[in-house]
């Protein structure tokens, strides 16, 4: 069952910068919100995007959606 994500913006550009961890810049705590969604984890001490949070990146997130709208 997939469930639907209401990431926060901080958190959207946390999982966005995972893409390339050397970017990673935003706010530890938005990532740590990540790791308890289970869209990131850590990797040898290195922040990595799970396949759940690929999946979330690709679909996008629903407030962001309704905020460009």
């Amino acid at each position: 069952m997939e469930s639907d994500y209401d990431l926060t913006p901080d958190q959207w550009e946390a999982l966005k910068a995972l893409r390339t961890p050397a970017r990673l810049s935003s706010s530890r705590f938005a990532f740590e919100q990540l790791v308890a969604l289970e869209l990131a984890a850590l990797d040898d001490g290195r922040p990595v995007m799970t396949s759940m949070g690929r999946k979330v990146l690709v679909r996008g997130s629903s407030r962001l959606l309704d905020l460009a709208a």
